[in-house]
């Protein structure tokens, strides 16, 4: 990362969601190791606690924010902490999502649609409403959404996952245009296979062995393209979807990506 990219963020308010573990953790990281103001949010308190410390213990500046993306009410008390620390937000990473549990079609109900559209989908807008508000009146601000390969492709026995993916870059693409205008730029991240729990190393090469660049990525190979959409050089993007995964959806050929192969789906006996 040049100067001048980094001096655009030192002291830039920063508010990651879902960033108690995986890649809000290593985006986080990032922007406090470049002199950002991160505020680190999660459901998980024990989570927050951890990352906080370890950033301040490194010399940067971080504070904790419990709260449900799908509640409003959490969320409206997250954006009032921040803003009586800081009195701005600068820069917003929409990374909280739910990935499982992971259900066939016909083994899901609607109360698993429900609670995975609320956070993944729901939340993106009930965190960007008030702060986009703030924005605007401050002047500007970014923020950057997080799309998966299943916005544009399918997993197998992830409905529910895949539907918030695709309308979440619709989100982004229909709130690029609405904000533009107050000088607030939104953009998507596509993360690949990306490992954030720590799979054992016959996982990793069998997650690895088809994508073009060889290997699964890792958390922190999201960061660098978080800091370039925050940045100043990337002042003229908007509305747009970065791919960080190693080639994966330009080949012809599909990584190994299904955890759910059809030799485990229901068997119509048993519907």
């Amino acid at each position: 990362m040049h100067e001048t990219q980094r001096d655009s963020l030192i002291n830039k308010v920063v508010l990651v969601t879902g960033a108690g573990a995986g890649i809000g953790k290593a985006i986080a990281e990032r922007f406090a190791e470049v002199g950002g103001k991160v505020v680190v949010n999660d459901v998980n308190a024990d989570g927050v606690d951890a990352v906080v410390a370890g950033i301040t213990d490194g010399g940067g500046e971080a504070m904790g924010a419990v709260a449900d993306v799908s509640n409003a009410d959490e969320v409206q008390a997250m954006i009032d902490q921040t803003m009586a620390a800081h009195g701005r937000i600068d820069v917003l990473v929409n990374n909280a999502g739910l990935v499982s549990p992971m259900l066939h079609f016909f083994e899901a109900d609607e109360a698993w649609w429900r609670r995975i559209i609320d956070v993944n989908l729901t939340g993106h807008f009930i965190v960007s409403h008030p702060t986009a508000r703030i924005m605007a009146k401050q002047g500007g601000g970014v923020i950057t959404n997080m799309s998966s390969g299943g916005a544009t492709r399918a997993h197998r026995a992830f409905t529910a996952y895949d539907a918030t993916k695709g309308g979440i870059e619709a989100l982004t693409r229909a709130m690029a245009l609405d904000l533009g205008p107050y000088n607030i730029r939104v953009n998507a991240l596509m993360p690949g296979s990306i490992d954030t729990s720590g799979l054992d190393e016959d996982q990793r090469i069998l997650r690895g062995e088809n994508v073009p660049l060889g290997r699964i990525g890792e958390a922190a190979d999201m960061t660098g393209a978080a800091l370039f959409l925050a940045s100043d050089d990337a002042s003229y993007i908007t509305g747009d979807v970065i791919r960080i995964d190693g080639g994966m959806l330009s080949q012809q050929r599909s990584a190994t990506v299904d955890i759910k192969p059809p030799s485990d789906f229901p068997k119509v006996e048993d519907l």
